[in-house]
């Protein structure tokens, strides 16, 4: 079976990172949590090319990466991480999260202090961290160039 590739960025500005806050409302239950944006890589895209698209999908800016943080590799998927900084536009939600959006299945674009980033629900908050130190992988080019 082949494995979901995905890219995550990491996005921060004074010394906040922004991430999507999630509401999920099912058979009476809520799940809440803080989840990094980004998504799945397409057929013949590059990691870079996917973390820079699913980031203008979600929102609605421009990014530059700035390093590459390293992967999550678990039975069905693979997750790569990248330190990214805003280059233009307003963070504004976009793409399906937008249109999914609702009150059973709420997204919101927030930021988070990085001092907050290990009490708050959220994965990977030790990626987070490598992203402000700037603690990139010392190869991350050619994970770039990757076409899996």
């Amino acid at each position: 079976m082949k494995k979901r590739v995905s890219c995550r960025a990491i996005i921060i500005e004074n010394d906040k990172v922004f991430v999507i806050f999630r509401r999920k409302v099912k058979d009476n239950a809520v799940y809440e949590y803080y989840a990094l944006p980004g998504g799945g890589k397409e057929e013949n895209e590059t990691l870079e090319e996917t973390v820079i698209r699913e980031i203008k999908e979600e929102f609605s800016i421009d990014i530059k990466i700035l390093g590459y943080l390293g992967k999550d590799e678990k039975d069905n998927t693979i997750t790569h991480f990248f330190h990214c900084e805003r280059i233009n536009g307003e963070f504004k939600l976009g793409g399906p999260e937008l249109k999914r959006n609702n009150p059973n299945n709420y997204y919101e674009i927030t930021c988070v202090d990085i001092k907050d980033i290990y009490n708050i629900n959220t994965y990977y908050p030790h990626i987070i961290e490598k992203a402000y130190k700037r603690e990139y992988e010392k190869r991350w080019y050619k994970c770039l160039l990757m076409k899996l």
